[in-house]
């Protein structure tokens, strides 16, 4: 029991700690698709196999708000903003990171 509460509370220091991120940085499938500065709003869309993912940038957050994969679960993953954090609709390949000063992660060991 007492390694599972220190583990819990070394992922929530490492969650926590992370920066807020400066750029959105956008991929449809292997190719970079979309970039701009976190605090900039838009409303980009993206188009997968499925067809068109919406991706809005509002307040310094960014959050997927429609897509045509069958469960939906880019949109229940809410807003993001912080410095690795990440959304992805992987049935229509769309990938949403959040990069800030320091990326010592890139995209797989997130």
């Amino acid at each position: 029991i007492l390694f599972l509460f220190l583990l819990v509370t070394v992922s929530l220091w490492f969650s926590i700690g992370r920066s807020t991120g400066h750029l959105v940085v956008i991929y449809e499938g292997e190719r970079l698709a979309f970039t701009a500065p976190l605090s900039q709003d838009r409303h980009i869309a993206l188009q997968g196999p499925l067809g068109e993912t919406q991706v809005e940038i509002i307040a310094g957050k960014v959050r997927v708000i429609s897509s045509p994969c069958p469960r939906k679960i880019c949109i229940g993953m809410g807003e993001v903003h912080r410095s690795g954090d990440l959304l992805a609709c992987v049935p229509n390949l769309v990938i949403v990171r959040i990069e800030g000063e320091e990326s010592t992660y890139d995209l797989l060991s997130r």
